[in-house]
C-alpha cells in the first residue's frame, strides 16, 4: 500500500510513502533531479520493496532546484516529518541523492538523526568535498555501496574515509547505475537498514 504525502517546509515537496503501517521507516534520496532523478527512481523503488512490509519507505521529490543546498533541506525536512511518526528512522540515498543524505545526516538536529545511513555509489566532488567530511560527523551506522566499475562519480574518497572510521563498504561489481542488479543491492541496502532500525 502507497499514499502521497506532502513534506512540510515551504518547498513543496511530494513524496510517496510505501508500507506506511509499521514503526520504522527509510527515507529515501533520489538522484540528480536536473538529470531525470525522482521518487521513481528505480533503485529507490528497489530498495522500499527490499524493505518489504515491515519498514515504511518515503521516497520522495526535491522541490525546486536550488543547487544542493535546498535540496539537503527537502531531505532534513523528510527526516523530521518521518520522525514525528516512527520510532526509528533510516536514510538512503542513490548518486546525488548520498550526497544530499550524507550532508543531511550530518547536519539535522539530534532529535531527527537517522538511526542508520546507507549511500549507493556517493559522489565524493559533488559538494565540494562535504560528503566526504560529513562522515566524521555522523553519529550513526553508515553503510556504503558503490560499483567497482563506476566512472560515472568519484566515489573512492568517500569510500576511504568510510572505511577509515570503520563504516561498512560494499562493493558491488557494477557500473554508476547499478544495470540490472538493482533489486541485489537493494537487498543488501535493505538487510543493513533493518538490522540497524
Amino acid at each position: 500500500m502507497s499514499e502521497t504525502v506532502h513534506v512540510p517546509g515551504g518547498r513543496r515537496v511530494v513524496a510517496t510513502l510505501d508500507s506506511p503501517e509499521t514503526d520504522r521507516a527509510v527515507v529515501a534520496c533520489p538522484p540528480h533531479p536536473r538529470y531525470g532523478g525522482s521518487r521513481s527512481d528505480q533503485r529507490l523503488r528497489a530498495v522500499s520493496d527490499a524493505l518489504g512490509p515491515d519498514v515504511a519507505c518515503l521516497r520522495f521529490d526535491y522541490g525546486p532546484w536550488d543547487g544542493g543546498r535546498g535540496e539537503r533541506v527537502d531531505a532534513e525536512n523528510a527526516l523530521a516529518w518521518a520522525s514525528e511518526r516512527y520510532d526509528a528512522v533510516g536514510l538512503f540515498g542513490y548518486s546525488f541523492g548520498a550526497d544530499v543524505a550524507l550532508r543531511a545526516a550530518a547536519e539535522v538536529s539530534e532529535d531527527d538523526a537517522p538511526a542508520a545511513l546507507s549511500v549507493l555509489a556517493p559522489p565524493a566532488a559533488l559538494s565540494n568535498g562535504a560528503a566526504v567530511d560529513a562522515l566524521d560527523a555522523i553519529d550513526c551506522p553508515v553503510q556504503v555501496v558503490y560499483g567497482d566499475r563506476d566512472d560515472t562519480v568519484d566515489w573512492r574518497p568517500v569510500v576511504e574515509r568510510a572505511r577509515e572510521l570503520g563504516h561498512a563498504v560494499e562493493s558491488v561489481a557494477a557500473d554508476h547505475h547499478f544495470v540490472g542488479q538493482a533489486e541485489d543491492v537493494a537487498d543488501v541496502v535493505a538487510t543493513f537498514l533493518r538490522a540497524h532500525l
